[in-house]
């Protein structure tokens, strides 16, 4: 996957760049998720949406970290963030799941 798609001004785009690149915005999309949650409550909020967007966006990040360029600073970097959105959104799952078990 290193043929060149296209290039933008000096920016070469490959398919492992262009999922890089995805992955980068979901992961940056996040923070405008829970901004918008935030001021439409009121009060921090933290929705479904924007741990989704942060395990989609390490995935896809960490992808092209791994197949793509082959860089362990970017691997280590993707890990923790994957992890943590993982486990928030475990917890998150079992809280729901809980509360409409009581219901």
């Amino acid at each position: 996957m290193e043929q060149i798609l296209f290039t933008f001004g000096h920016w070469v785009i490959t398919p492992w760049k262009l999922i890089g690149l995805t992955g980068a915005l979901l992961f940056t999309g996040r923070w405008f998720v829970q901004l918008y949650a935030t001021r439409k409550l009121g009060r921090v909020h933290m929705p479904m949406a924007f741990w989704w967007l942060s395990i989609v966006g390490s995935l896809m990040t960490l992808s092209y970290f791994v197949f793509g360029k082959n860089d362990s600073v970017g691997i280590l970097q993707n890990l923790f963030p994957l992890f943590i959105a993982s486990y928030n959104l475990t917890i998150e799952l079992r809280h729901r799941r809980g509360r409409d078990a009581a219901a």
